[in-house]
């Protein structure tokens, strides 16, 4: 457990080589691409798509105050997927959709149309800013401070710029078979980066599988004035109802936040949409949520793992951090060897591209197609440009507001932001009623203002957190928004 510095070269040799690898790839499959791609394929790469380097970095760091306690959400996913499989998939394959959002302009009309594009952008924008910023952080933390100067602010832009304009070619001639296949490359590096560390823990502390398993049910969250102290790191429940950890909630949650997440998201469904069929986009939703189940477990493992190795460091003191998203990173940087600290690199920079550059491909298809009603390339390429300089001021503001553990913040936004889209389809799927289109901005734009009203309020008054079911009642409004705006169909 002997502390040092990872040499920068070799964190600028991994970096290229990697993005290289990468690119090479893109180009060999560009050259085939087409729409379709085998089922497994899609199900397996859609991993490295779903996690990103949020899941990487914060979930398990995010043990260290919340234990196992993210594990019901994400038991709630299954759920979630099962809807989408059954009710979503079947409705986007019967229209031939390119862009889902038009089944709100054919079933609502142009302007609910235009306002479900509206909050997709705004979620997905917003979204993968954060999953990016978590990725640059940890980027920027590899670098020595004698190379970042005094104005970090500077450096960070700088950092920023170079991954973006990186990501930006990544995704400039890609079809989406080509992001498939990267997507599956991505995957296989992040998952044995977490192997990996799992194994070099074990080593250093002096486990087997056995103690291992032993020393982790024994270890206890000593972090006073967290959710989780006093209980084992490996706690799954919450039963606290002002918690907005409760595992109800949570379970809750999950069931909403995949509907919304990946059912309503146009980058994730147009890689399912990517199917043969609707048979084989439903077996990839079924394989999809099995494979998520047991991939965050794994993460979850890790982050006990690291919690463990951290107190036996000395804690956030000795590391010299002040974040659970810096854990993981300062014990790659500082405690790993070279060989592993550049797997954990790749690991870091595979689950980072995948959701990134499906983010960006996919707000670009809906600019053009939903608000341009021009989908060529040519103008592809100028909107993406555009997107591409949008995120880098937005990881800017990040890097200066920023105090949460990034994965609370990816799901707070999205309960603000993917609630009105949870609402138009399920108002869209569940009624026949004729919703006056007009008032469908009004309604989107109100419920998300209610529901932090209600958070505000429940928090300071009664000491009750609605956390992420608040996405719950945020369709909810929305759903009874538009049923007060709207009259049986004739």
């Amino acid at each position: 457990m002997v502390a040092h510095e990872f040499p920068f070269v070799w964190f600028v040799v991994a970096f290229a080589a990697y993005t290289a690898l990468l690119f090479w790839i893109s180009h060999l499959t560009n050259t085939r691409a087409s729409s379709k791609a085998p089922w497994p394929v899609v199900a397996y790469g859609m991993i490295g798509a779903s996690i990103s380097g949020v899941t990487f970095i914060s979930v398990p760091g995010n043990v260290w105050v919340q234990n196992f306690f993210y594990m019901p959400l994400v038991l709630g996913f299954v759920v979630g997927y099962i809807i989408i499989a059954k009710v979503l998939l079947p409705l986007y394959y019967r229209m031939g959709l390119t862009s889902i959002y038009t089944y709100l302009g054919e079933r609502m009309g142009k302007t609910s149309e235009k306002t479900g594009s509206v909050v997709f952008f705004i979620s997905r924008l917003l979204g993968a800013a954060v999953r990016v910023f978590v990725v640059i952080v940890v980027l920027f933390s590899f670098i020595p401070k004698s190379l970042t100067g005094e104005n970090s602010l500077l450096a960070f832009a700088i950092v920023s710029a170079v991954f973006l304009v990186l990501l930006y070619l990544y995704t400039y001639r890609g079809a989406v078979k080509t992001l498939i296949w990267t997507d599956v490359l991505q995957t296989t590096f992040m998952l044995l980066a977490v192997v990996l560390t799992i194994f070099y823990i074990c080593r250093d502390m002096g486990w087997n599988l056995g103690t291992m398993f032993s020393a982790l049910g024994s270890s206890l969250n000593g972090n006073a004035g967290t959710v989780g102290y006093g209980r084992p790191f490996t706690a799954w429940f919450d039963w606290n109802w002002s918690n907005g950890t409760n595992a109800v909630k949570q379970f809750v949650s999950g069931i909403f936040v995949t509907v919304a997440m990946t059912g309503l998201d146009q980058s994730m469904m147009q890689k399912n949409l990517a199917c043969k069929d609707l048979k084989s986009a439903q077996k990839n939703m079924y394989t999809t949520s099995i494979i998520i189940v047991l991939a965050n477990l794994f993460f979850l493992f890790m982050g006990a793992l690291l919690c463990v190795y951290t107190q036996r460091l000395g804690g956030f003191e000795a590391l010299g951090i002040t974040k659970t998203d810096e854990i993981f990173p300062a014990i790659a940087s500082r405690y790993f060897g070279v060989g592993l600290g550049i797997f954990f690199l790749i690991g870091l920079i595979s689950a980072s591209y995948p959701s990134a550059g499906a983010a960006l491909t996919s707000l670009t298809t809906s600019v053009c197609v939903d608000f341009l009603g021009d989908n060529d390339d040519r103008r592809r390429k100028v909107v993406q440009a555009w997107l591409t300089l949008l995120f880098l001021v937005l990881l800017l503001a990040l890097q200066v507001l920023s105090s949460d553990a990034v994965i609370n913040l990816v799901y707070k936004l999205a309960s603000y932001t993917y609630g009105p889209l949870l609402g138009l389809f399920f108002f869209g799927i569940l009624t026949k009623r004729r919703v006056r289109d007009r008032a469908t901005p009004l309604v989107a734009a109100a419920a998300p203002a209610i529901c932090l009203a209600i958070n505000l309020l429940g928090r300071k008054y009664l000491g009750f957190d609605l956390g992420f079911s608040l996405l719950v009642v945020n369709g909810l409004l929305t759903f009874a928004g538009l049923w007060a705006f709207s009259k049986k169909e004739a």
